[in-house]
């Protein structure tokens, strides 16, 4: 077995990467991106640690068996799509 260890430390020069204009980076082989990609993109969204509980919520069986069936990590999936939701209707960007 490796007992080697990684590190989470980056090696990138950061300063020297944000100190360059927008228009010296070459994009020429990065992709349009399309109306459809953004349709079809999941989106997953950490920027820091949020308190989780455990609350015991009704959900109709058939909504969510469908989430237990197409979704592996269908609990994430949820509270995502509430997320999105929240933010939706909290005009202060879900900071509640």
């Amino acid at each position: 077995m490796n007992e080697q260890t990684t590190s989470n430390k980056s090696e990138t020069d950061w300063e020297r990467i944000d100190a360059i204009p927008d228009e010296d980076i070459d994009l020429s082989e990065c992709p349009e991106v399309t109306q459809d990609m953004f349709a079809s993109a999941v989106v997953r969204r950490r920027l820091e640690p949020f308190e989780t509980q455990a609350p015991s919520i009704q959900i109709d069986s058939d909504v969510f068996e469908w989430f237990k069936k197409t979704e592996k990590a269908y609990q994430s999936k949820i509270n995502s799509l509430l997320r999105t939701y929240m933010e939706s209707q909290d005009k202060s960007g879900g900071v509640v």
